[in-house]
């Protein structure tokens, strides 16, 4: 069943600006417990930080992760976003057409409010696939 992105999205995703080091942007993956945060000038993305990229572009390349900028090692625009008002249907073509697992969602004008991941989709659109199982599970700690 369609639904819009609204219904699903995490509400208010974290950000952090370019200038944020990697190990402060690290500490706040950690304790808010999430795997990505929004690289963003106020309403201005730009760019989006995964736990990969800091395993992959700072520790696995001996960067100093108390030196180093989330804007120097971040996924750079474009960005793809949803907005909204966009539909599952849209974000799963956008999750298969750029290989991605989560999406932000943004207002007009740009402004991020949310982010949309694979398993908020699985759940919502298959809630009996063993990836909504393993997405409703309690986190590892």
């Amino acid at each position: 069943m369609t639904r819009q992105i609204r219904d699903l999205m995490s509400s208010g995703a974290a950000a952090v600006e370019p200038m944020t080091t990697v190990a402060r942007a690290a500490r706040m993956m950690r304790e808010q417990d999430i795997g990505e945060v929004l690289v963003a000038y106020d309403c201005d993305l730009f760019g989006v930080l995964t736990d990969r990229d800091i395993a992959l572009r700072t520790v696995a390349e001996g960067r100093d992760p108390n030196g180093t900028t989330v804007g120097s090692i971040c996924t750079p625009p474009p960005v793809v976003t949803l907005a909204p008002e966009d539909t599952t249907d849209r974000a799963i073509e956008l999750m298969r057409q750029y290989a991605v697992r989560r999406l932000p969602v943004v207002e007009h004008g740009g402004c991020p409010v949310g982010m949309v991941s694979l398993g908020d989709l699985a759940t919502t659109e298959d809630p009996h696939s063993a990836l909504a199982d393993i997405s409703r599970a309690a986190p590892n700690h």
